[in-house]
């Protein structure tokens, strides 16, 4: 019972929002009532530090199978952003924003284990990239794997990309095009023109 409560829950908080989902429309949406959730969770607070985290290890298990499977850096970092992009539902209620609002804690604790996360896969992506040719190689690995999660943690700042004029997937796009960009080679070049012109003919 306790997963089911995170996964409904998990829905309704991308969808709705963190702020906006109750603990009574999560137990309507169940069929069960709100004494049962109390029985697995304290409070609402605790129930989003649980979703929050399975959401999350969802998403980490998701990138290392297409990891595994990617024939190169540069359609992996596209295949990371659909997937993404698919799994927390495009986040046009912008959940993290929310998370960060009104759970700041659990937010920056969320922030930490992306980065933890991110930046191992992100490196060894770029690694690949560099020994392949595709990346120019005299960047520093460390360096940008670092302005990678920065990047795209900024993106999500509502302040700065208020999503009355951007969408997610359109500052998704446009971010991984300026990164690989910065860091191609001319081979690395050819590839991303070829891979962008395939996928928007």
């Amino acid at each position: 019972m306790r997963e089911k409560i995170i996964n409904k829950s998990g829905e309704l908080f991308l969808t709705l929002g963190f702020k906006s989902v109750t603990m009574d429309d999560i137990a309507n949406e169940l069929g069960i009532s709100k004494k049962t959730i109390y029985q697995h969770f304290d409070n609402k607070t605790k129930l989003v530090e649980a979703t929050t985290l399975s959401i999350f290890n969802s998403v980490c298990d998701g990138i290392d199978c297409i990891c595994e499977a990617s024939h190169n850096p540069i359609e992996e970092l596209y295949d990371i952003k659909m997937f993404v992009m698919n799994y927390l539902k495009n986040e046009k209620t912008s959940p993290q924003f929310q998370l960060k609002k009104y759970y700041p804690k659990i937010h920056q604790q969320l922030q930490m284990k992306q980065f933890e996360k991110m930046h191992v896969s992100v490196k060894g992506s770029i690694q690949k990239g560099v020994d392949t040719g595709l990346f120019r190689e005299s960047i520093d690995v460390d360096f940008i794997s670092r302005m990678y999660f920065n990047g795209m943690s900024g993106i999500k700042d509502e302040n700065i990309f208020p999503s009355t004029l951007f969408t997610m997937e359109y500052l998704m796009e446009s971010y991984l095009e300026y990164h690989l960009r910065a860091i191609c080679s001319e081979k690395g070049l050819q590839t991303l023109n070829k891979f962008i012109n395939t996928n928007q003919s």
